[in-house]
C-alpha cells in the first residue's frame, strides 16, 4: 500500500505474521503491572469481591471490544494505530493528537509509579535504618535515576523486565498465600462492608481508564496478527483473565490488609524487605519504557527528529518526576478520568472510518494528508461528551457515551465534509 510507504510504515508481510498465542503473551504481561493492583485496592473500598470482579470484566469488555475492532483494522492492513488514524484525523491530526495522548499518559504514569516507588523506599530505608526519608525527595531521587537510566541505559535495563515481572509474580502470590492462611483472609473477605462511596459505574470508568491507551494503540502489535480471528483471541484470551486475576489481587490484599497503598499492604503482609525491593525494581523497570515511551511521543509531537530523542526523553520524564514528587498519586483517579475522557473517543473516530465509512474493507482505506475536520471535530465532541458524562454530570457509562458519540458525529459530518481524493 503506497499510504504505508508514505508514512514510514510498509505493510507487515504474511511470512513475518506471528501465532495468536505469541501476541496473546504481550498483553497478559502488559496486565501485571502495579496500576493493576492499585485499581484493585480503589475498587476494594466501595466493592466486594464478587461486585469487583464483575465491574472488571465489563470494564476490560469494554476495552476488549474496541481493541479487536482496532486490532483487525490493523491486521487487515499491517499497518500500525499511527497511520490507520491519519484515515479519520489525517496525516497531521493523526500526529498531534495520538502523540499527545501517549505523551500525557506515559508522563502521567511516569508520575504515579515513581510516587509508588518513592513511598516504597523511604519505608524500606526507614525499616533498616530508622532514619526517615520524606517521600517526595525519595521521589526525586528515584526519578531522576530512573530518567537518567531512560536516557542513557535503556537497552541495558530493559532485560530488568526478565527478572521484575516474575518476581512480582512470585511475591504477589506469596502475599495472596500469607493473606488467606496467616490472616484469615477467607473470613475478612466474607465479612467485609466496603466505605467507599464510588458508584459501580464510576468503577468501570476507573477500569476502562487503566487500559484504555493500551487499547487504541493495540494496533502496533495486532498488524502482526495472521487473520481478524487470531486478533480476537489474543486480545480477548490475553487481556481478561490476567487482568481480572491482578486485579482481584489487589482487591484481596487491600481488604486483608485493611489498606490501599502496595507498600503498606506489603509491610502489613510480612514483605517489608523482599517485597518493597520487588516493588522498586518493578517500577524502575517499567518507568524506564515510560519514559522512554514518552520521550518518542514527544519527539513526533514537536517533529523534533531522533537527534533529538535524549532531550526529548529528559523532558517526558522530567515532568513525570516532577508529577510524582508533588503527589499526582493522591490524584490518581482524576489522572485516570482524564484518559477516560480522552482515548476511547480516539478508538470511536477510528472504527466509524473503518468499518461505517469504508465498510471494513482494505482495500477502501485511504490515508488523508494534512487535517481531516470530521475525525477532528467527532474526537473533541465525544473527549467532552466522556468527560461531562463522566465527572461533571454522570450518565451511564462515559467511554461508551465518548465512542458512541464520536462515531455518529465522524459519520455524519462525512457526508458534509467529504474526505479529501486521495491517489497514494
Amino acid at each position: 500500500m503506497k499510504e504505508a510507504v508514505n508514512q514510514g510504515f510498509e505493510e507487515i508481510p504474511k511470512e513475518k505474521r506471528q501465532p495468536w498465542i505469541s501476541l496473546a503473551s504481550i498483553w497478559t504481561g502488559s496486565m501485571i503491572c502495579l496500576p493493576c493492583l492499585m485499581v484493585g485496592g480503589i475498587l476494594a473500598l466501595s466493592f466486594s469481591l464478587s461486585e469487583a470482579v464483575i465491574i472488571m470484566i465489563i470494564g476490560y469488555g469494554i476495552v476488549c471490544a474496541y481493541m479487536c475492532l482496532i486490532g483487525m483494522q490493523s491486521c487487515d492492513t499491517g499497518l500500525p494505530t499511527a497511520t490507520l488514524a491519519s484515515g479519520a484525523l489525517g496525516t497531521k491530526g493523526s500526529r498531534y493528537i495520538i502523540s499527545a495522548l501517549l505523551a500525557i499518559g506515559c508522563m502521567g504514569w511516569f508520575g504515579v509509579q515513581t510516587a509508588v516507588c518513592a513511598i516504597a523506599f523511604t519505608t524500606m530505608f526507614y525499616g533498616i535504618t530508622g532514619l526517615y526519608i520524606p517521600v517526595w525527595i525519595s521521589g526525586i531521587f528515584w526519578g531522576l535515576i530512573m530518567l537518567v537510566t531512560a536516557v542513557y541505559g535503556y537497552n541495558a535495563l530493559k532485560y530488568l523486565n526478565y527478572i521484575s515481572v516474575p518476581a512480582l509474580v512470585v511475591v504477589l502470590v506469596y502475599g495472596v498465600w500469607a493473606a488467606m492462611t496467616q490472616f484469615d483472609g477467607f473470613n475478612v473477605l466474607a465479612s467485609y462492608v466496603p466505605i467507599g462511596q464510588m458508584s459501580h459505574v464510576m468503577g468501570v470508568n476507573l477500569v476502562v481508564a487503566s487500559f484504555a491507551l493500551g487499547g487504541v494503540i493495540s494496533g502496533d502489535y495486532s498488524r502482526y496478527a495472521r487473520n481478524r480471528k487470531d486478533v480476537v483471541k489474543s486480545s480477548v484470551l490475553g487481556v481478561l483473565p490476567a487482568a481480572v486475576i491482578v486485579v482481584s489481587i489487589g482487591v484481596i490484599l487491600s481488604v486483608v490488609a485493611g489498606e490501599f497503598d502496595i507498600t503498606t499492604v506489603l509491610v502489613t503482609l510480612g514483605l517489608p524487605v523482599i517485597g518493597l525491593v520487588t516493588l522498586v525494581v518493578a517500577t524502575w523497570s517499567t518507568n524506564v519504557l515510560n519514559a522512554y515511551s514518552g520521550g518518542v511521543a514527544v519527539t513526533n509531537f514537536f517533529g523534533a527528529g531522533e537527534r533529538k530523542f535524549k532531550l526529548t526523553t529528559a523532558i517526558a520524564g522530567g515532568i513525570g518526576t516532577i508529577l510524582g514528587a508533588a503527589g499526582i498519586i493522591t490524584m490518581f483517579i482524576q489522572f485516570l478520568s482524564i484518559l477516560t475522557a480522552l482515548i476511547p473517543p480516539v478508538a470511536g473516530v477510528m472504527i466509524a472510518n473503518y468499518w461505517i465509512v469504508n465498510k471494513g474493507k482494505r482495500e477502501n482505506f485511504r490515508v488523508i494528508q494534512g487535517i481531516h475536520l470530521p475525525g477532528i471535530i467527532a474526537f473533541a465532541s465525544g473527549a467532552i461528551i466522556a468527560y461531562i458524562t463522566g465527572m461533571v454530570a454522570p450518565f451511564f457509562i462515559a467511554p461508551i457515551n465518548g465512542i458512541a458519540a464520536s462515531m455518529v458525529i465522524y459519520v455524519l459530518l462525512e457526508k458534509f465534509i467529504p474526505k479529501k481524493n486521495e491517489n497514494l
